[in-house]
């Protein structure tokens, strides 16, 4: 029984650690306002807009409606319902 409530406790000690670095792994810099963020590759990105048509340069558009310049798919539209077609 002891060591039961050991492993639990270790995986509940242990789950925070993984989200964490899991989140900071994929981390972008983004200046309030400014209308860019900094990629994970260091370049300037367009941050998410909305228009009526596909901006020149949009990579997907979001299921809300917004259009994306993401470089990568990974986190591609994350604050904006997902993808909802790629470009």
């Amino acid at each position: 029984m002891r060591w039961i409530l050991a492993a639990m406790a270790l995986a509940v000690a242990i789950a925070p650690a993984a989200s964490d670095a899991r989140h900071h792994r994929y981390s972008t810099t983004y200046r309030a306002g400014s209308g860019f963020y900094t990629a994970k590759s260091g370049d300037r990105v367009r941050s998410p807009v909305r228009a009526d048509r596909a901006p020149v340069g949009a990579s997907a558009k979001c299921r809300d409606g917004s259009w994306s310049f993401s470089e990568s798919r990974r986190g591609t539209c994350s604050w904006h319902g997902g993808v909802g077609h790629w470009l």
